[in-house]
Protein backbone atom coordinates (compact mmCIF):
# COMPACT_ATOMS: atom_id res chain seq x y z
CA UNK A 1 0.00 0.00 0.00
CA UNK A 2 3.05 2.26 0.85
CA UNK A 3 4.73 1.65 -2.49
CA UNK A 4 1.15 2.27 -4.38
CA UNK A 5 1.00 5.61 -2.48
CA UNK A 6 4.57 7.02 -3.63
CA UNK A 7 4.25 5.02 -7.49
CA UNK A 8 0.43 6.80 -7.77
CA UNK A 9 0.08 9.75 -5.39
CA UNK A 10 -2.99 7.80 -3.70
CA UNK A 11 -3.52 5.43 -0.72
CA UNK A 12 -6.24 3.96 -2.91
CA UNK A 13 -6.19 1.02 -5.92
CA UNK A 14 -9.50 0.60 -6.80
CA UNK A 15 -12.90 2.62 -6.10
CA UNK A 16 -16.37 1.12 -5.12
CA UNK A 17 -19.40 1.97 -7.57
CA UNK A 18 -22.37 1.76 -6.19
CA UNK A 19 -24.52 1.56 -9.40
CA UNK A 20 -27.94 2.29 -9.64
CA UNK A 21 -29.34 0.33 -7.18
CA UNK A 22 -28.28 -1.34 -3.85
CA UNK A 23 -31.31 -4.06 -3.62
CA UNK A 24 -30.14 -7.46 -4.74
CA UNK A 25 -33.97 -8.04 -5.95
CA UNK A 26 -33.59 -4.66 -8.66
CA UNK A 27 -30.26 -5.37 -9.69
CA UNK A 28 -31.59 -8.35 -12.41
CA UNK A 29 -34.20 -6.25 -13.57
CA UNK A 30 -31.62 -2.77 -13.88
CA UNK A 31 -29.64 -5.26 -15.98
CA UNK A 32 -32.02 -6.33 -18.42
CA UNK A 33 -33.44 -2.85 -18.96
CA UNK A 34 -29.78 -1.19 -19.31
CA UNK A 35 -28.84 -4.27 -21.58
CA UNK A 36 -31.81 -3.79 -23.86
CA UNK A 37 -31.14 -0.03 -24.10
CA UNK A 38 -27.52 -0.72 -25.02
CA UNK A 39 -28.90 -2.97 -27.67
CA UNK A 40 -31.40 -0.17 -28.85
CA UNK A 41 -28.90 2.73 -29.08
CA UNK A 42 -25.85 0.61 -30.58
CA UNK A 43 -28.32 -0.83 -33.01
CA UNK A 44 -30.51 2.44 -33.30
CA UNK A 45 -26.88 4.51 -34.24
CA UNK A 46 -25.42 2.27 -36.64
CA UNK A 47 -28.12 2.08 -38.59
CA UNK A 48 -28.05 5.84 -39.02
CA UNK A 49 -25.10 5.25 -40.35
CA UNK A 50 -25.91 2.43 -42.95
CA UNK A 51 -28.74 4.86 -44.05
CA UNK A 52 -25.87 7.80 -44.39
CA UNK A 53 -23.90 5.44 -46.25
CA UNK A 54 -25.99 3.86 -48.62
CA UNK A 55 -28.27 7.09 -49.39
CA UNK A 56 -27.09 9.23 -52.00
CA UNK A 57 -29.51 11.72 -50.50
CA UNK A 58 -28.16 11.73 -47.25
CA UNK A 59 -24.20 12.64 -48.67
CA UNK A 60 -24.76 16.10 -47.32
CA UNK A 61 -22.73 17.92 -44.91
CA UNK A 62 -25.39 17.67 -41.98
CA UNK A 63 -25.62 14.08 -42.48
CA UNK A 64 -21.48 13.84 -42.36
CA UNK A 65 -21.85 15.39 -38.82
CA UNK A 66 -24.49 13.13 -38.04
CA UNK A 67 -22.89 10.21 -38.85
CA UNK A 68 -19.91 11.21 -36.72
CA UNK A 69 -22.33 12.21 -33.58
CA UNK A 70 -23.90 8.63 -34.02
CA UNK A 71 -20.47 6.80 -33.48
CA UNK A 72 -20.13 9.30 -30.58
CA UNK A 73 -22.95 8.17 -29.27
CA UNK A 74 -21.82 4.43 -29.60
CA UNK A 75 -18.93 5.02 -27.75
CA UNK A 76 -20.45 7.10 -25.15
CA UNK A 77 -22.65 4.55 -24.04
CA UNK A 78 -19.87 1.70 -24.68
CA UNK A 79 -17.85 3.27 -22.12
CA UNK A 80 -20.08 3.59 -19.51
CA UNK A 81 -23.01 0.35 -19.53
CA UNK A 82 -21.20 -2.18 -20.29
CA UNK A 83 -18.71 -2.18 -17.67
CA UNK A 84 -21.96 -1.66 -15.23
CA UNK A 85 -23.71 -4.72 -16.42
CA UNK A 86 -20.38 -6.81 -16.31
CA UNK A 87 -20.50 -6.00 -12.00
CA UNK A 88 -23.98 -6.29 -11.86
CA UNK A 89 -23.32 -9.84 -13.24
CA UNK A 90 -20.40 -10.63 -11.18
CA UNK A 91 -21.64 -8.88 -8.33
CA UNK A 92 -18.42 -7.31 -8.21
CA UNK A 93 -18.89 -3.29 -7.73
CA UNK A 94 -14.99 -2.45 -7.84
CA UNK A 95 -13.26 -0.21 -10.65
CA UNK A 96 -9.23 -0.44 -10.43
CA UNK A 97 -8.05 3.22 -9.68
CA UNK A 98 -6.67 3.25 -13.32
CA UNK A 99 -9.24 1.29 -14.91
CA UNK A 100 -11.38 4.78 -13.29
CA UNK A 101 -9.19 7.53 -14.66
CA UNK A 102 -9.47 5.50 -18.08
CA UNK A 103 -13.12 5.01 -17.90
CA UNK A 104 -13.38 9.44 -17.43
CA UNK A 105 -10.48 10.04 -20.18
CA UNK A 106 -12.59 8.26 -22.98
CA UNK A 107 -15.28 9.68 -21.58
CA UNK A 108 -14.68 13.39 -21.28
CA UNK A 109 -13.05 12.81 -24.64
CA UNK A 110 -16.39 12.04 -26.32
CA UNK A 111 -18.60 14.37 -25.03
CA UNK A 112 -16.08 17.02 -25.94
CA UNK A 113 -16.27 16.06 -29.27
CA UNK A 114 -19.66 16.16 -28.86
CA UNK A 115 -19.81 19.87 -28.07
CA UNK A 116 -17.97 20.90 -31.18
CA UNK A 117 -19.80 18.71 -33.50
CA UNK A 118 -23.16 20.02 -32.56
CA UNK A 119 -21.59 24.21 -32.96
CA UNK A 120 -20.74 22.34 -36.40
CA UNK A 121 -23.91 21.52 -37.20
CA UNK A 122 -25.41 24.84 -36.24
CA UNK A 123 -22.53 26.39 -38.67
CA UNK A 124 -23.94 24.19 -41.15
CA UNK A 125 -27.27 24.89 -40.78
CA UNK A 126 -26.49 28.73 -40.76
CA UNK A 127 -24.16 28.58 -44.25
CA UNK A 128 -27.19 26.91 -46.04
CA UNK A 129 -30.42 29.09 -45.17
CA UNK A 130 -28.39 32.51 -44.09
CA UNK A 131 -25.49 32.03 -46.99
CA UNK A 132 -27.09 29.51 -49.65
CA UNK A 133 -25.03 30.85 -52.62
CA UNK A 134 -21.54 30.20 -51.01
CA UNK A 135 -22.57 26.97 -48.95
CA UNK A 136 -20.63 24.56 -51.47
CA UNK A 137 -17.55 26.18 -51.00
CA UNK A 138 -17.36 27.50 -47.04
CA UNK A 139 -18.72 24.00 -46.21
CA UNK A 140 -16.41 21.96 -48.39
CA UNK A 141 -15.40 17.88 -47.98
CA UNK A 142 -12.17 19.47 -46.45
CA UNK A 143 -13.81 21.52 -44.19
CA UNK A 144 -15.89 19.41 -43.21
CA UNK A 145 -13.20 17.13 -42.42
CA UNK A 146 -11.23 20.01 -40.37
CA UNK A 147 -14.20 20.59 -38.47
CA UNK A 148 -13.96 17.00 -37.24
CA UNK A 149 -10.35 16.95 -37.10
CA UNK A 150 -9.99 19.69 -34.28
CA UNK A 151 -13.11 18.99 -32.69
CA UNK A 152 -11.26 15.94 -31.86
CA UNK A 153 -8.02 17.66 -30.69
CA UNK A 154 -9.79 19.87 -28.73
CA UNK A 155 -11.83 17.48 -26.58
CA UNK A 156 -8.51 14.76 -26.24
CA UNK A 157 -6.71 17.86 -24.68
CA UNK A 158 -9.65 18.67 -22.77
CA UNK A 159 -9.97 15.26 -21.27
CA UNK A 160 -6.07 14.82 -21.03
CA UNK A 161 -5.49 17.95 -18.61
CA UNK A 162 -8.59 16.34 -16.54
CA UNK A 163 -7.07 13.33 -16.18
CA UNK A 164 -3.76 14.18 -15.98
CA UNK A 165 -5.22 16.83 -13.02
CA UNK A 166 -7.22 14.51 -11.21
CA UNK A 167 -4.19 12.02 -11.13
CA UNK A 168 -2.30 14.21 -8.93
CA UNK A 169 -5.27 14.16 -6.23
CA UNK A 170 -4.15 11.69 -3.29
CA UNK A 171 -7.34 9.27 -2.31
CA UNK A 172 -6.28 7.48 0.99
CA UNK A 173 -10.10 6.82 1.73
CA UNK A 174 -12.83 7.03 1.63
CA UNK A 175 -13.27 5.43 -1.81
CA UNK A 176 -16.89 4.34 -2.45
CA UNK A 177 -18.33 6.15 -5.44
CA UNK A 178 -22.48 6.44 -5.41
CA UNK A 179 -22.34 6.76 -9.25
CA UNK A 180 -22.30 3.92 -11.77
CA UNK A 181 -19.19 5.24 -13.62
CA UNK A 182 -16.14 7.10 -12.77
CA UNK A 183 -16.60 11.04 -13.00
CA UNK A 184 -14.58 14.33 -11.85
CA UNK A 185 -17.35 15.52 -9.30
CA UNK A 186 -17.90 12.43 -7.35
CA UNK A 187 -14.00 11.77 -7.43
CA UNK A 188 -13.58 15.32 -5.87
CA UNK A 189 -15.67 14.50 -3.21
CA UNK A 190 -13.13 11.39 -2.48
CA UNK A 191 -10.11 13.32 -2.65
CA UNK A 192 -8.03 14.02 0.69
CA UNK A 193 -6.10 17.06 -0.99
CA UNK A 194 -7.66 20.34 -2.07
CA UNK A 195 -9.88 19.95 -5.53
CA UNK A 196 -10.26 24.00 -5.38
CA UNK A 197 -7.50 24.22 -8.44
CA UNK A 198 -9.23 21.03 -10.15
CA UNK A 199 -12.95 22.71 -9.89
CA UNK A 200 -11.00 26.32 -11.36
CA UNK A 201 -10.19 24.06 -14.23
CA UNK A 202 -13.06 22.40 -14.74
CA UNK A 203 -14.68 25.49 -14.78
CA UNK A 204 -12.46 27.27 -16.61
CA UNK A 205 -12.48 24.47 -19.27
CA UNK A 206 -16.16 23.98 -19.05
CA UNK A 207 -16.42 27.38 -19.98
CA UNK A 208 -14.37 26.84 -23.15
CA UNK A 209 -15.59 23.57 -23.80
CA UNK A 210 -19.42 23.98 -23.66
CA UNK A 211 -19.86 28.00 -23.45
CA UNK A 212 -18.35 29.02 -26.42
CA UNK A 213 -20.08 26.24 -28.48
CA UNK A 214 -23.46 27.26 -26.95
CA UNK A 215 -23.07 30.95 -28.03
CA UNK A 216 -22.29 29.70 -31.04
CA UNK A 217 -25.23 27.92 -31.68
CA UNK A 218 -27.79 30.58 -30.20
CA UNK A 219 -25.83 33.07 -32.53
CA UNK A 220 -26.23 31.03 -35.40
CA UNK A 221 -29.98 30.15 -35.10
CA UNK A 222 -30.54 33.82 -33.88
CA UNK A 223 -29.48 34.72 -37.84
CA UNK A 224 -30.97 31.15 -39.48
CA UNK A 225 -34.29 32.56 -37.34
CA UNK A 226 -34.11 35.87 -38.74
CA UNK A 227 -33.33 34.46 -42.05
CA UNK A 228 -36.52 31.97 -42.09
CA UNK A 229 -39.23 34.63 -41.03
CA UNK A 230 -37.80 36.75 -43.78
CA UNK A 231 -39.16 33.71 -46.14
CA UNK A 232 -42.44 35.18 -47.50
CA UNK A 233 -44.41 31.08 -48.39
CA UNK A 234 -45.52 29.58 -44.79
CA UNK A 235 -44.28 26.47 -46.69
CA UNK A 236 -40.87 27.49 -47.08
CA UNK A 237 -40.63 28.84 -43.42
CA UNK A 238 -41.57 25.50 -42.03
CA UNK A 239 -39.65 23.58 -44.48
CA UNK A 240 -36.66 25.40 -43.20
CA UNK A 241 -37.33 25.53 -39.79
CA UNK A 242 -37.91 21.58 -39.76
CA UNK A 243 -34.14 21.40 -40.74
CA UNK A 244 -33.29 22.74 -37.40
CA UNK A 245 -36.15 21.85 -35.14
CA UNK A 246 -34.33 18.32 -34.69
CA UNK A 247 -30.98 19.63 -34.11
CA UNK A 248 -31.97 22.13 -31.34
CA UNK A 249 -33.51 19.42 -29.85
CA UNK A 250 -30.29 17.52 -29.07
CA UNK A 251 -28.32 20.12 -28.33
CA UNK A 252 -30.99 21.08 -26.12
CA UNK A 253 -31.22 17.53 -24.03
CA UNK A 254 -27.16 17.82 -24.64
CA UNK A 255 -26.45 20.73 -22.97
CA UNK A 256 -29.19 20.91 -20.30
CA UNK A 257 -27.69 17.49 -18.86
CA UNK A 258 -24.55 18.48 -18.77
CA UNK A 259 -25.11 22.07 -16.76
CA UNK A 260 -26.69 20.44 -14.07
CA UNK A 261 -24.17 17.79 -13.86
CA UNK A 262 -20.50 20.17 -13.68
CA UNK A 263 -22.78 23.00 -12.18
CA UNK A 264 -23.25 21.76 -8.72
CA UNK A 265 -19.62 20.45 -7.72
CA UNK A 266 -19.15 19.44 -3.64
CA UNK A 267 -22.75 18.53 -3.15
CA UNK A 268 -22.97 15.13 -1.27
CA UNK A 269 -26.50 14.72 -1.66
CA UNK A 270 -27.41 15.41 -5.27
CA UNK A 271 -25.33 11.82 -5.66
CA UNK A 272 -28.29 10.43 -6.19
CA UNK A 273 -29.70 12.87 -8.78
CA UNK A 274 -26.64 12.45 -10.30
CA UNK A 275 -27.27 9.31 -11.51
CA UNK A 276 -30.57 10.26 -13.10
CA UNK A 277 -28.38 12.88 -14.73
CA UNK A 278 -26.18 10.57 -15.58
CA UNK A 279 -28.09 8.09 -17.31
CA UNK A 280 -29.74 10.72 -19.29
CA UNK A 281 -26.61 11.31 -20.68
CA UNK A 282 -24.81 8.20 -21.31
CA UNK A 283 -28.50 6.06 -22.16
CA UNK A 284 -31.32 7.84 -23.01
CA UNK A 285 -29.69 10.58 -25.12
CA UNK A 286 -27.33 8.71 -27.25
CA UNK A 287 -30.40 6.32 -27.73
CA UNK A 288 -33.17 9.06 -28.37
CA UNK A 289 -30.89 10.39 -31.22
CA UNK A 290 -31.21 8.13 -34.10
CA UNK A 291 -35.37 9.01 -33.13
CA UNK A 292 -34.80 12.49 -32.92
CA UNK A 293 -33.27 12.43 -36.78
CA UNK A 294 -34.92 10.21 -38.42
CA UNK A 295 -38.81 10.88 -36.96
CA UNK A 296 -39.85 13.90 -39.67
CA UNK A 297 -37.29 13.04 -41.85
CA UNK A 298 -38.81 10.92 -45.05
CA UNK A 299 -35.21 10.68 -46.86
CA UNK A 300 -33.53 8.54 -43.51
CA UNK A 301 -36.84 7.14 -42.73
CA UNK A 302 -36.56 5.80 -46.56
CA UNK A 303 -32.78 5.05 -45.86
CA UNK A 304 -33.54 3.25 -42.66
CA UNK A 305 -36.38 1.22 -44.33
CA UNK A 306 -33.88 0.18 -46.53
CA UNK A 307 -30.90 -1.12 -44.43
CA UNK A 308 -33.69 -2.79 -42.39
CA UNK A 309 -35.93 -4.30 -44.88
CA UNK A 310 -33.08 -4.58 -47.81
CA UNK A 311 -35.78 -3.09 -49.97
CA UNK A 312 -36.38 0.83 -50.76
CA UNK A 313 -39.35 2.91 -49.49
CA UNK A 314 -41.53 4.07 -52.28
CA UNK A 315 -41.79 7.73 -52.85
Amino acid sequence: MDLESRTNGTAVIEFILLGLVETQVLQPVVFVVFFFAYLVTVGGNLSILAAIFIEPKLHTPMYFFLGNLSVLDVGCITVTVPSMLARLLSNKRTIPYGACLTQLFFFHQLAGVDCFLLTAMAYDRFLAICQPLTYSTRMSQTVQRILVAVSWALAFTNALTHTIAIATLNFCGPNVINHFYCDLPQLFQLSCSSTQLNELLLFGLGILMAGAPVILIVTSYIHVAAAVLRIRSAEGRKKAFSTCGSHLTVVGIFYGTGVFSYMRLGSVEASDKDKGIGILNTVISPMLNPLIYSLRNPDVQGALQQVLTGKRALV
